[in-house]
């Protein structure tokens, strides 16, 4: 299926942020998309503003860190609308501290969340997709997949797993199966209020000076959607102008 229109559309972490934005752009485009998330109360807001305007979405109450509940997720997304076409795993944490502060249970955390999230995602989608004969995989992933800062190592060592696990699968996964890997660089989102070392909060809150909008990103994501099945969009970068490092 070629496209988007019609297309259904599985999004972690839609309750704000890329997530949000992708529900909207894609669900405008055509789309059912199914949204998972924490704040289940968010989640009936933005679906039920996606409907009254037209558009087609539903939601569960997801935790990427719960394969069960992830595969659930899944499932609901296949019995409400007969296939699951796309899932973005797109959920992700990134409490920011210098090693030394040891935050352990941050780091692990963003392990479970942005690393063990993904592996549910693609443990719950691929068998569904192959038995179709189709699929794609969408991870969002970051600009700190390519670089390490100051702060960061934890949470760039998360997004260079994911950008290493979607290469794995893009080159194991076969034909009938496209894999896209998603790099924000700074992008306007709730991300940055999970930071608690005081020193990484003050340095991201001037970093984000020059935030892009989640729309931006949504964006992209549509882009590696509506490509034909031939055309396998491997990584989009998307990053504001003004920023050069």
């Amino acid at each position: 299926m070629s496209g988007i229109k019609g297309k259904v559309i599985v999004i972690t972490g839609a309750s704000s942020g890329i997530g949000e934005a992708a529900a909207r752009l894609l669900a405008r485009s055509g789309a059912h998309v199914v949204l998972g998330a924490r704040r289940t109360d968010k989640l009936e807001k933005l679906v039920g503003a996606i409907n009254s305007e037209g558009g087609s979405a539903r939601y569960r109450p997801l935790d990427v860190t719960r394969r069960e509940d992830v595969e659930a997720f899944v499932e609901f997304a296949r019995a409400t609308f007969g296939r699951v076409d796309v899932i973005i795993n797109n959920a992700g944490v990134m409490p920011l501290s210098g090693l030394e502060e040891l935050k352990v249970d941050e780091w692990n955390r963003m392990i479970d969340v942005n690393i063990r999230g993904v592996l549910h995602g693609i443990a719950a989608g691929l068998p569904v997709m192959k038995k179709q004969g189709r699929g794609q995989f969408i991870n969002v992933s970051s600009i700190g997949g390519h670089r390490v800062s100051p702060t960061a190592a934890v949470y760039c060592a998360t997004k260079f797993a994911v950008n290493a696990i979607s290469e794995g699968l893009r080159l194991e996964a076969g034909s009938d199966i496209r894999v896209t890997v998603i790099s924000p660089g700074v992008t306007e989102s709730e991300l940055a209020d999970s930071i608690t070392d005081p020193a990484a909060r003050d340095r991201m809150k001037e970093f984000r000076r020059i935030a892009i909008p989640a729309d931006a990103v949504a964006r992209a994501i549509l882009y590696a959607i509506e490509q034909p099945d031939d055309v396998d969009v491997s990584e989009v970068i998307v990053r504001p102008t003004a920023n050069k490092n």
